[in-house]
């Protein structure tokens, strides 16, 4: 059985700062990792390192933009190496970036392999987190997906958007199996739910973790499990409920 860091999204504690309050909460609730976001991190990598180091947490993924990673790959490398991470991992388009077509999705697809094999050179992986666009069918009936992962560049699947657009998570799960380097363990609020944007702590939602658990073991190369709430009134509250909840999964 893959041995699992339960981590912890920082853009879920975004509007609750200090960071440094924020890493201490999570360090005492038991937490192995975080994984920060862009600029979280930004042009002083090594503060954010002393930060995590001083309680005791690891960084194994974070997220960088794709301007930054296929314009100076360089840069996002050097900080991987920083903040003592082994994936940089693509989290988002904004709907104006996004390819219309095949062949944009494809083209999209080829400059993030030419970061990921720069990379691969220097040690470490490159990834892509999806939300629910990803999963719209092109006019061939593929989807975005379907293209943008593999050729070295990784999935950081986040389950919580896959159930959103609709699709079967086994299905997805085992799709990407081969490909998956951490999971974004996030939950949703039963259909019509408006507080915090509709998502849940994990746990409480309608996914159904135990289900899922034995396909997300299967995904070999994915050790990292990623708590993530993009919206939560309490940060401390989702933290704690959601770390014991994957904890009790994972046991």
């Amino acid at each position: 059985m893959p041995q699992h860091k339960i981590s912890f999204q920082l853009y879920s504690a975004r509007n609750f700062p200090p960071l440094e309050t924020v890493l201490e909460g999570l360090a005492a609730i038991g937490y192995d990792a975080v994984e920060p976001y862009y600029p979280l991190y930004g042009d002083d990598a090594a503060a954010y390192r002393a930060k995590v180091d001083a309680v005791g947490l690891v960084t194994p993924t974070f997220h960088a933009p794709l301007d930054g990673v296929a314009g100076d790959t360089a840069r996002f490398i050097d900080i991987a190496g920083t903040i003592g991470a082994s994936t940089i991992v693509v989290p988002y388009l904004v709907a104006e970036e996004r390819p219309t077509n095949i062949d944009g999705w494809k083209k999209l697809h080829d400059t993030l392999a030419r970061a990921a094999e720069k990379a691969k050179a220097a040690g470490f992986g490159l990834g892509w987190h999806n939300h629910d666009f990803e999963y719209v069918s092109l006019p061939d009936g593929s989807r975005p997906i379907d293209h943008l992962i593999g050729n070295g560049v990784s999935a950081e699947l986040d389950i919580g958007w896959v159930v959103r657009a609709g699709k079967d998570p086994v299905r997805e799960i085992e799709k990407l199996a081969g490909d998956t380097i951490a999971f974004h363990i996030k939950d949703l609020a039963p259909a019509g739910t408006t507080a915090e944007d509709g998502w849940a702590d994990v746990g409480t939602g309608t996914v159904d973790w135990k289900a899922l658990k034995p396909h997300i073991d299967g995904a070999a190369k994915a050790h990292v499990l990623v708590a993530e709430h993009d919206n939560p009134a309490d940060w401390k509250r989702f933290a704690e409920r959601s770390f014991a909840s994957i904890k009790a999964l994972l046991s």
